[in-house]
């Protein structure tokens, strides 16, 4: 079980992982180690709250196909049980970004005693500007 909330988790048999061979340098054994993972989860076919469902599919990130499948490569590490550790927790923390929903912004006008404040405010530096200017002769 992947946990997410302390109310939502995931299944691991709705999680699948397998192993392929890692890009970039390595030497001789990057040719013959499956090290790194490839974790792929279905939204749509998962037991995720629906609301959270929608929300996954309207984010607009790269991992997540148009079938609706996240599909994450972790390769970071030479090891492929820290990969495979890595990968689920890239997943739990794709699933925590949609679990809270964000607060509504009410726009507010500023009070209108604000407004007088600011407007006085903005005078009086005006005329102590005026007062550093040079005096004309007469």
């Amino acid at each position: 079980m992947l946990q997410i909330t302390s109310t939502v988790s995931i299944p691991d048999s709705e999680i699948e992982l397998s192993a392929v061979r890692a890009q970039g340098p390595g030497g001789q054994n990057v040719n013959k180690v499956s090290s790194a993972i490839h974790l792929r989860f279905d939204i749509v076919a998962s037991s995720l709250p629906e609301q959270y469902k929608q929300r996954l599919l309207n984010l607009n990130d790269q991992r997540i196909s148009k079938e609706g499948v996240v599909v994450i490569k972790a390769q970071t590490s030479r090891r492929q049980e820290a990969n495979r550790v890595e990968a689920l927790e890239r997943l739990a923390q794709l699933l925590r970004q949609v679990t809270f929903t964000p607060k509504v912004r009410r726009p507010t006008k500023p009070s209108k005693s604000s407004q007088r404040k600011r407007m006085d405010k903005k005078t009086l530096h005006g005329k102590q500007k005026a007062l550093r200017s040079k005096i004309a002769p007469d």
